[in-house]
């Protein structure tokens, strides 16, 4: 038994030293390989460097990044009532319709929409820039999709959107017009019922006040009318118009006090609840790329390299021990003849 074992222990040292052996024997052409990609990498990543980012095969990219607040608080029955109502287009971008769906899942559904993408091709000229000529409007999405991203932080429950291009300024413009975009249609679809309420108060009360204005300015025309001297049959039709006019100014002022009431108790709501969509900051121009690591690909290359060239060792090896073998050779031989 113990025989065996020593037997067992000699065999994968035999082995062992064997395969170091080949490794040994190919030691220059695994060396030469590995270092040749080394140089050809890192004359790669030179050059590319050099090169104006239009024209180099691996430019440097950047990517800025806009952060807003998404208040999800009150998102459960809102969000779910619009989402029915919206049907299969929400199905078909994932999104739940259930208690779990909230503002936030649906800023990111807005970021991977068609009218969305649209809007920022058409804001940048967007297909005209990549010249784009075959299918325009569809290519375009398709690369949008591909540089936009945009991240949910569920921890702090801030919604980040990226964009990643060679020009930082003109990725940054992108990033803030975006940010606009979903401020505007969070707007649009009436989710914030504080701000839209405080809107058409703002509305109703200038309404109001021109229309006092309108009233009192009659109202000094028919004084005037009487002042200069108005006939004597016109005095009833007048006194009556201007009855009229005190009645409905009256009312309008009420009309009017109203308002102002509801629209300073509707300042404290706003100023009591946060709203729900806040932008915290904006995108600026980075100053920093944020690829390619060019540093990590030239490691991954030479290992790469490495690996194929121990790879390539052992293949050799073993061509070369089947040429060497005739029992093998005659066996090829005859497969050959068949």
């Amino acid at each position: 038994m113990n025989s065996e074992i020593e037997k067992n222990d000699s065999e994968d040292e035999i082995s062992l030293i064997d395969l170091f052996a080949v490794l040994w024997r190919r030691k220059k052409m695994i060396i030469s390989i590995t270092v040749i990609a080394a140089i050809g990498v890192v004359i790669f990543s030179i050059i590319s460097l050099t090169l104006p980012p239009e024209s180099s095969f691996l430019p440097n990219v950047y990517t800025p990044e806009a952060i807003m607040l998404i208040d999800n608080k009150s998102s459960t029955g809102n969000l779910s009532s619009m989402l029915n109502n919206m049907g299969s287009l929400a199905s078909l971008a994932g999104l739940a319709i259930s208690g779990e769906s909230n503002y936030s899942q649906l800023a990111v559904f807005l970021v991977d929409t068609n009218s969305f993408l649209d809007a920022v091709t058409d804001k940048f000229g967007i297909i005209e820039k990549l010249k784009l000529e075959k299918s325009p409007r569809a290519q375009s999405r398709k690369t949008l999709k591909k540089l936009f991203k945009a991240e949910v932080d569920t921890k702090s429950g801030t919604l980040s959107i990226k964009f990643t291009d060679i020009d930082p300024v003109f990725a940054r413009d992108v990033v803030n017009f975006s940010v606009a975009y979903l401020e505007k249609r969070f707007g649009e679809l009436g989710l914030d019922k504080n701000k839209i309420e405080k809107e058409n108060l703002e509305v109703n009360i200038a309404n109001t006040y021109n229309e006092i204005l309108k009233l009192e300015e009659d109202s000094r025309r028919l004084e005037q009318s009487v002042a200069y001297g108005a006939s004597y049959n016109n005095i009833p039709a007048i006194t009556i118009e201007m009855n009229r006019l005190m009645l409905e100014l009256e009312a309008q002022r009420q009309i009017y006090t109203q308002l102002k009431v509801q629209y300073e108790l509707n300042k404290i709501n706003i100023a009591s609840e946060s709203p729900i969509f806040q932008i915290l900051e904006y995108a600026e121009v980075p100053d920093q790329k944020s690829g390619p690591s060019r540093g990590l690909i030239c490691i991954i290359v030479v290992f790469a390299a490495g690996f194929l060239s121990v790879f390539l060792a052992f293949i050799l090896n073993a061509v070369s021990n089947i040429k060497k073998d005739s029992q093998a050779m005659a066996k090829l031989r005859g497969t050959n003849e068949e």
